[in-house]
């Protein structure tokens, strides 16, 4: 699972004193509520002639597989998408009025969502400039859109395709999410399905449905077509193919070529029992230096968690930085053990957790613009199980994030922390606690625990996404406070995880809900998550003050009084989670989540909006590539491999449409 958190990090954290990394500037544009920002390759000149090019190769696979995502998250992006990118390239006329910068902003929305739903919220956004307008752009441009009206439908009308992934238990949440895993289908008919073709008594069951759309024809059957080499995303599959077959030919060993060979093999047939064995193969390679994801992977922007969303992400190994998450790799099974879970649902053999930090060289698909600072896999409880998980930290996608924030004025700690003493905390240790929190998330709260015999993986539906990223949270911030971080050298003292347990809770219980509209739900997985935490914490902690809601001058704050006790709800919870996810307690995990994760109080929400919204800040924050560039000498041979840091954030989107568009 992908811990969606950096973008949360550039909002929450402090805007943290001292300079960046000499003239390079990371954040290079800012529009709406959204801030990009550059990251750096570091390590990019330790690597050898052949570990560049093979990066180079991994990369151009991962640009090669953006159209699917696009299609994956509403089947008209791509049309809209193009249509954007032909007014872009081609109209003549005065680019400088307020329609037309008002036309700017929507096109820079709708590259960073990868289509016309939020990225975060899943709400469809609008344009602010008038249909009429935006119609006079599109004659004038050129475009070779068949049908403007009907394009204008789709872009302005509030009542089509609403949200990206629809959370209303009121509806059927198939028919009313605009992704495009269904088509004619519903709830129902999707459930029937799939509960036809498990096997209930399979000990490594299929991740069924995580590469296929599931459709129902004239003649009423629901069936599945896959997406694969001559199926759907067909074209877009063969160029991702094509460059991970050159990749494979400069992998640093054989480990490499082995699953590099079994992705194309799973690719060409959509046969998910080859994605398991590739997971499995991929899991062993503990020794590269260079390492990716690429293929259908997360499930959160389906309602029902089963379709994989494409993602790719190609990274070089901080082997110095990478010894803290060797102690935590090390000592899984001391945490397993000690976990204040039932010991039914902990497992007695911990097997091949590894874990490492990373620096991204290319982002794709669901991890671009907006990515994740941390990612464990393979998601698959049994391979966890029986072979065991990789985890990253991403360091300079988090560093990126730190730097472009001490570029920034002003921050949400000195509004939103109540007293001098909680932020002088924070600025001391919260970066290294951040890491560390997601460390632990990544590294051992994914891959704890075990289901017990019998349970689906799938047995939590649409909760599933939120209760598992709530289970990596507990279990991180569990031990976040365990004198065994000292010990092993990991928490710099024990006062340290108190700044962790502050920025949590003024976190879940306040500053992130300045990314949502007044009015609306708390609708994100990781944002439900955090939510449901701090919100049960201090609903059961209210009688022994352990977080006390505390107004001064009109603003609210929530202090963490008792941070042992805090300690101890967070373990509490983190026991009930895992024992719902363990039995498929799919009842108890919906009244979780519907009771704390969801409902913002209206009050609360529009002071948190003002007062946020007076720092000037903007809530997202998303990356651009650097470009990796063959450097040839006169013979024709390639001798290097030059990386350009490019500050023309839609100048990318529209190289990226010329040259990496399939479908």
């Amino acid at each position: 699972m992908a811990l969606i958190t950096g973008s949360a990090a550039l909002a929450l954290v402090s805007c943290r004193q001292g300079a960046g990394q000499g003239d390079f500037k990371y954040q290079i544009d800012e529009f709406a509520d959204l801030r990009i920002i550059r990251y750096r390759i570091d390590g990019w000149e330790d690597l050898s002639l052949k570990q560049k090019e093979y990066v180079f190769y991994l990369s151009e696979a991962a640009k090669w597989g953006r159209d699917i995502y696009w299609d994956q998250n509403g089947r008209y992006n791509l049309r809209v998408r193009r249509a954007l990118e032909q007014i872009l390239e081609n109209y003549k006329g005065d680019r400088g009025c307020e329609e037309f910068q008002d036309f700017l902003v929507y096109a820079k929305r709708v590259f960073f969502s990868n289509g016309i739903h939020h990225h975060y919220a899943e709400d469809k956004f609008f344009p602010a400039c008038s249909e009429e307008y935006f119609l006079s752009l599109l004659h004038e441009s050129g475009a070779g859109d068949s049908d403007f009206n009907e394009l204008m439908h789709i872009i302005y009308d509030p009542g089509f395709m609403p949200s990206r992934k629809s959370t209303d238990p009121d509806t059927d949440i198939v028919a009313a999410s605009a992704v495009n895993f269904y088509d004619g289908v519903t709830r129902d008919e999707v459930e029937r399905y799939y509960a036809s073709i498990a096997d209930p008594d399979d000990p490594t069951p299929i991740s069924y449905g995580l590469n296929t759309k599931v459709v129902k024809g004239d003649d009423g059957v629901v069936r599945e077509v896959p997406w694969k080499s001559g199926g759907l995303y067909g074209a877009a599959i063969d160029k991702i193919v094509g460059y991970l077959e050159a990749a494979a030919e400069v992998a640093e060993n054989d480990l490499q070529k082995q699953y590099i060979a079994k992705l194309v093999e799973y690719y060409r047939t959509g046969d998910l029992r080859l994605w398991d064995e590739y997971n499995i193969l991929w899991v062993k390679d503990t020794l590269g230096t260079v390492d990716f994801v690429n293929g259908f992977v997360e499930d959160y922007n389906d309602p029902l968690a089963r379709k994989g969303a494409w993602e790719a992400i190609v990274n070089i190994k901080d082997h110095k930085a990478s010894e803290r998450s060797d102690i935590l790799s090390a000592n899984a099974q001391w945490f397993e053990d000690n976990s204040p879970v039932d010991p039914r649902f902990k497992k007695p053999h911990v097997k091949g957790i590894s874990a490492k930090v990373i620096n991204a060289a290319c982002l794709a698909g669901d991890c671009y613009p907006s990515t994740p600072i941390g990612i464990n896999l393979p998601n698959a409880d049994w391979i966890r199980r029986d072979h065991g998980s990789k985890s990253v930290t991403i360091a300079n996608i988090t560093h990126a994030y730190d730097y472009a924030a001490r570029e920034c004025p002003k921050s949400t700690l000195t509004e939103f922390a109540w007293s001098k003493k909680e932020i002088e905390l924070a600025k001391k240790y919260l970066t290294i606690t951040d890491e560390i929190h997601t460390d632990l998330h990544e590294c051992l709260g994914h891959g704890s625990g075990q289901l017990l015999p019998g349970t689906s993986p799938n047995a939590l539906g649409e909760y599933s996404s939120t209760l598992e990223e709530a289970r990596a949270d507990l279990f991180g911030l569990y031990y976040c406070a365990d004198p065994k971080m000292v010990e092993l050298g990991i928490m710099p003292d024990p006062e340290a995880y108190k700044a962790e347990y502050s920025n949590y809770i003024r976190n879940g219980l306040m500053v992130q809900f300045s990314r949502v509209e007044l009015g609306r739900p708390n609708t994100e997985a990781h944002m439900q998550n955090r939510k449901l935490i701090a919100e049960w914490c201090y609903v059961k902690g209210l009688k022994d003050k352990v977080i006390e809601k505390k107004v001064r001058k009109g603003k609210t704050y929530f202090v963490v009084n008792d941070y042992e006790a805090l300690r101890g709800l967070f373990g509490e919870l983190l026991a009930e989670v895992q024992r719902i996810k363990s039995e498929g307690d799919y009842e108890a995990g919906k009244a979780l989540v519907e009771k704390y994760a969801v409902h913002i109080d209206p009050v609360l929400h529009k002071e948190v909006l003002e007062r946020y919204a007076a720092l000037g800040l903007k809530p997202y924050g998303g990356f651009i590539n650097p470009d990796i560039i063959p450097a040839v000498d006169m013979d024709g041979n390639i001798v290097d491999y030059v990386v350009e840091y490019t500050d023309d954030y839609l100048g990318q989107m529209l190289e990226y449409g010329r040259n990496y568009s399939a479908l």
